[in-house]
């Protein structure tokens, strides 16, 4: 701000604000906790160096990164805000977990309320000896095919004629 009042950093470092403070520009004397964070975390020297290599047009969004992972370093020290991504991360993969399994509930719900279409060959029922019972479950289904060429067929128990051994 140079002059009258000077920028909260200025003000935090207890020093004369020059015209051209490098710190005025993003940190206004009205918002001192701003400042305050990010040298806490940083220093003043660091953020000073970090500026000062960056062109004028990127330093306002550099701040605004510098007091975002300052104040996530303050409430979690040890992983700052690479925590706040790990924990949002999780949540999404929980979440996308949770949605798969509703729309594949929603399908299974779909399924069970649409009748199957019958599509069976007219060749299964013209007097062909080899097929002895096709039963049918309640949705159109094919549950059970028997067959008399085989020893290994599956009787159904409701089924008048015996096994076959």
């Amino acid at each position: 701000m140079g002059g009258n009042s000077p920028c909260a950093s200025c003000k935090l470092l207890r020093r004369r604000c020059a015209k051209d403070c490098i710190f005025a520009p993003y940190f206004p004397s009205d918002d001192p906790h701003k400042f305050s964070i990010v040298h806490k975390v940083f220093g003043a020297s660091n953020v000073s160096k970090i500026l000062q290599e960056l062109p004028l047009q990127q330093r306002a969004d550099a701040v605004s990164s510098l007091v975002y992972e300052a104040n996530a370093r303050v409430r979690d020290p040890v992983y700052g805000c690479v925590g706040t991504i790990s924990y949002l991360q999780d949540q999404v993969s929980q979440l996308q977990m949770q949605l798969a399994a509703a729309q594949a509930e929603i399908l299974c719900i779909q399924m069970q309320q649409e009748p199957a279409p019958i599509t069976t060959s007219p060749a299964l029922f013209e007097g062909d000896d080899k097929y002895s019972s096709l039963f049918l479950h309640q949705n159109n289904l094919p549950l059970l095919l028997s067959f008399s060429s085989s020893n290994n067929v599956i009787h159904d128990s409701f089924s008048k004629e015996p096994p076959l051994t």
